[in-house]
């Protein structure tokens, strides 16, 4: 009886382990993630800076931040908006106008050392086969590439780094909802019914072998 009431105790003491547990920790990856104008909201481009063509009238984000995917990148600070960026810029027949958002991001996602400059937007005006690279580069000089061609750093932010892993230092990131892109479930770390139940359980075996323990020595 010793020993059943013995396991009891700690599968009851496993069960309380997992409900003092935090929640997981998630690597995320540094790095300028990049957006098109959708309307007043940005949009996670599928394709990068240097192949996209945007149209005249196109509005371009870049975003320095920590996250793991697209899914939960952080987006640009500022709203698309041509009309406001490009004002002062008139029209060209033989060119294009691309407004962009350029925010280097938060104190919390800078890399050791640095500190992220301002939030600023450029309106470049180019040929009209002209790259959301190509007018990246018109405006905000020094551009950094590494070997794979990844957008490292803009107009020299940050110094150095590109792409690297940030180990265990978000939680992980909750599934999106369809209407959102949040979970609409709590995602606060606490413990699920089906834990809650289950150490129920055992509290409840665990007294009826003691009350049985001690009744037979009786």
């Amino acid at each position: 009886m010793r020993g059943r009431v013995l396991a009891l105790v700690l599968a009851l003491g496993a069960a309380l382990t997992v409900l003092g547990a935090g929640p997981a920790q998630a690597a995320g990856y540094r790095y300028w993630s990049f957006w098109l104008g959708d309307g007043t909201t940005w949009t996670y481009a599928t394709e990068g800076p240097a192949s996209a063509r945007p149209a005249d009238g196109s509005v371009t984000g870049y975003r320095f931040s920590v996250s793991e995917d697209s899914s939960d990148s952080a987006r640009p600070r500022q709203e698309p908006d041509f009309a406001t960026i490009c004002a002062t810029t008139p029209a060209k027949p033989d060119a294009k106008r691309l407004a962009l958002v350029i925010d280097p991001g938060t104190l919390k996602d800078a890399p050791t050392g640095e500190r992220p400059p301002p939030l600023r937007t450029a309106c470049a005006q180019l040929p009209k086969t002209a790259t959301a690279a190509d007018a990246l580069a018109s405006v905000a000089k020094p551009l950094r590439y590494n070997s794979q061609a990844l957008l490292c750093a803009i107009s020299g932010y940050p110094r150095t780094g590109c792409g690297e892993q940030v180990a265990g230092d978000r939680p992980t990131a909750a599934a999106p909802s369809s209407t959102d892109g949040g979970s609409d479930e709590s995602t606060d770390g606490g413990p699920s019914v089906g834990v809650l139940a289950g150490v129920a359980a055992i509290l409840a075996l665990g007294g009826a072998a003691l009350w049985q323990s001690r009744r037979r020595r009786r």
